[in-house]
C-alpha cells in the first residue's frame, strides 16, 4: 500500500517574516495635545511680565529666604523621623494579641484622622491654657517633678510633635498594610523552620512588606514638606511663613510666592529621587523590566 504525498506547502524560516510596527495613532494625538499645553504654558511663564523674573532670582536665594527654607528641612527631617517611630509602634499594637493594644491603636488612628491638621497643631500650641503644669508623681497622689506647660510647648516643638502626631497615624496604616500583604503561607513556613517572632519578622516579612511599603510611605514624606506651611499658625517662621512676611511689606505677592513655588519644587524632587531609588533598590527580584508596563498598553 502506497504512502499518499503530503501536498502541504513548506513552512517558511522565520527569519524572512517581516513584522509591521503596530500603529498607535493615540500617541501621537497625546503628544501634540502634550506639546501644545506646554508651548502655551512656556509662553504665558515667560510673556507675562507680572512674575518678574529678575525679583524672584533675586530674593531665591536671599540670607531669609534660605533660613526659612533651612527651618523647613529641619522641621520635616525631625517631624518624619518621630513620625516613623510612632507609626511602627502604632502598627505594632495594632497587630497585637492583645485587644487592649489594638483599641488604643485604633482609638489614636481615629483621632487623629478626625481631626484637621490645623487644629491639632493649634491644641498642642494652647495646651497650657488646659493644662497650665505638666507633673510627674503618683496617679492622684503627690507630684515629684512638676513644670509650666508653656515653658515645655514652644513653637518649634509644638510644630514638630503636631507633625509627628499626623504622620504616625497615617503611616501606621501603611506599616500595618505592608505587613499583611506578606503571604500567610511564608509565615507558616518560617513557623515550621523554628524561627522566633522577631526572627520572622526580621527575615521573611520587613524584606517583602518594604516594597510595598515604599511608595505610600514616601508619598506621606513628600507631603511633609507642604504640611510644614501649616505652623505658621503657632507663629513659627519656616519657608512660606518667611515668605509671608516679606511680601506683606514689599505687597510683591505673585513673585515671592514663586520663590516658595520653587523650593517646594526643589524639596519635592529630591524627595521623589531617593523614592525611585528605595523602589528599584527593594524591588530587585520582585519585577521583570518596568513595573506596570503591561497595563499602559
Amino acid at each position: 500500500m502506497s504512502t499518499p504525498t503530503s501536498t502541504r506547502a513548506p513552512v517558511e524560516a522565520p527569519a524572512s517574516v517581516r513584522f509591521a510596527r503596530r500603529r498607535q495613532p493615540a500617541r501621537w494625538l497625546t503628544a501634540g495635545v502634550a506639546l501644545v499645553l506646554a508651548a502655551m504654558f512656556a509662553h504665558f511663564l515667560i510673556t507675562n511680565p507680572r512674575w518678574d523674573w529678575r525679583l524672584v532670582g533675586g530674593y531665591l536665594f536671599s540670607a531669609d529666604i534660605l533660613r526659612g527654607l533651612l527651618n523647613t528641612v529641619l522641621l520635616t527631617l525631625l517631624s518624619s523621623a518621630a513620625g516613623l517611630v510612632v507609626g511602627v509602634v502604632v502598627a505594632l499594637m495594632r497587630l497585637s494579641d492583645d485587644p487592649v493594644l489594638r483599641w488604643v491603636a485604633t482609638a489614636y488612628i481615629w483621632f487623629i484622622r478626625a481631626i484637621p491638621a490645623l487644629v491639632l497643631l493649634l491644641l498642642i500650641f494652647f495646651l497650657g491654657a488646659l493644662l497650665p503644669k505638666l507633673s510627674l508623681g503618683i496617679p492622684f497622689g503627690p507630684e515629684f517633678l512638676s513644670v509650666p506647660t508653656n515653658r515645655l510647648i514652644s513653637q518649634f516643638s509644638a510644630a514638630v510633635v503636631g507633625l509627628a502626631l499626623v504622620l504616625g497615624a497615617y503611616s501606621a496604616e501603611i506599616f500595618r498594610a505592608g505587613i499583611l500583604s506578606v503571604p500567610a503561607g511564608q509565615l507558616e513556613a518560617a513557623t515550621a523552620l523554628a524561627m522566633t517572632r522577631r526572627q520572622r519578622l526580621r527575615r521573611v516579612v520587613l524584606p517583602q512588606a518594604i516594597r510595598v511599603i515604599i511608595p505610600p510611605l514616601s508619598n506621606e514624606l513628600v507631603t511633609m514638606f507642604k504640611n510644614t506651611s501649616l505652623v505658621s499658625v503657632v507663629g513659627y517662621t519656616e519657608l512660606l511663613t518667611t515668605v509671608q512676611l516679606i511680601y506683606g511689606r514689599t505687597y510683591q505677592t505673585i513673585p515671592l510666592l514663586l520663590v516658595a513655588c520653587l523650593w517646594y519644587l526643589v524639596l519635592t524632587s529630591l524627595a521623589m529621587i531617593g523614592q525611585r531609588y528605595l523602589e528599584r533598590r527593594f524591588g530587585r527580584g520582585f519585577t521583570a523590566g518596568r513595573p506596570g508596563k503591561e497595563y499602559s498598553r
